[in-house]
């Protein structure tokens, strides 16, 4: 399954801005999961959704491209991207990502996967 098919099945597509779950607020979502620039009150047709969702995809693609030393399987790279998309980059004193860590630090699960320990990176996913 693509990273676009696992997204639009694990998101859904929703045409009005809803609310993080988690914090009941920011950051607000509207289409696939797309939050850039969205505010409550925002709301989107099915194609603007489709083009963040490529915007966004585009995006998430580029991080795995750029960090991950490894070959990697189509499915194993769509399923990075779609992981990705869910959590971003990370960023150092902001928050975790799968890149980088809050603290600074490089991400375990990127770090087990250039090490070409797939077995242990799957595990960090977990986590």
């Amino acid at each position: 399954m693509s990273a676009r098919d696992l997204i639009r099945k694990y998101e859904g597509l929703r045409l009005k801005a809803y609310p993080d779950p988690a914090s009941g607020g920011s950051p607000w979502t509207i289409g696939y999961g797309h939050t850039y620039r969205v505010k409550k009150g925002d709301v989107c047709t099915k194609e603007q959704a489709e083009q963040w969702l490529s915007e966004d995809l585009q995006d998430a693609y580029a991080v795995v491209d750029d960090f991950v030393k490894v070959k990697l399987s189509q499915n194993q790279r769509d399923a990075l991207a779609s992981f990705v998309f869910n959590i971003g980059a990370g960023r150092k004193g902001v928050k975790d990502g799968f890149v980088t860590l809050k603290v600074g630090r490089p991400s375990s699960l990127l770090t087990k996967l250039n090490q070409g320990d797939f077995k242990a990176a799957a595990e960090e996913i977990l986590k």
